[in-house]
């Protein structure tokens, strides 16, 4: 039986000299492969007591949608910032070479609300940890960061201390 990681391409060089790009798009264009990945991740839901789950721009919302509607939870979105038409609350955070905004609507998740984080990757988990910034600025719990892919050498799970992540693949390196 093949794996989620069997389904996933890897691209040296890409986006610049000595990083091994792992890119989830083989996954998602295959039906068993993307089958098999939803499974997973909802595999790890089992048990977890959640409201809402907020899915990260772009890649996390192919992933949170599917395993939303078999779970009957809503999505929350973290998007870029200017991208949500109503009332919103932004986060700012650092990447490699400058910085970024997400942002989510304000009635997006309710005080209280046990959120699920999803996206594709984990490398130096800055898009996470707004995104968790963002859910407790609005009153929520995040109670699980949940994603396909981790990159462990970028140490992202470093910066998401205290948070319980999930993940279903593992690279060593970068």
């Amino acid at each position: 039986m093949k794996d989620v990681k069997d389904y996933i391409r890897s691209i040296p060089n890409f986006p610049k000299e000595g990083v091994i790009f792992r890119d989830i798009t083989t996954v998602i264009q295959n039906p068993e492969g993307f089958k098999l990945a939803v499974d997973k991740l909802q595999e790890c839901l089992e048990g977890v007591d959640f409201d809402v789950i907020a899915a990260a721009e772009a890649r996390g919302f192919i992933f949170a949608s599917p395993i939303a509607y078999n779970m009957s939870k809503g999505i929350s979105l973290v998007r870029k910032k200017g991208k949500l038409p109503c009332d919103t609350v932004e986060q700012s955070y650092d990447l490699e070479y400058g910085s970024a905004t997400v942002e989510m609507h304000t009635d997006s998740i309710k005080p209280g609300d046990k959120v699920v984080l999803v996206d594709d990757l984990i490398a130096t988990g800055g898009t996470l940890e707004a995104a968790a910034k963002l859910v407790e600025k609005l009153g929520g719990e995040v109670v699980m960061v949940l994603c396909i892919v981790e990159l462990p050498a970028l140490k992202g799970r470093e910066r998401l201390k205290g948070y319980n992540i999930k993940t279903i693949v593992e690279y060593d390196g970068d």
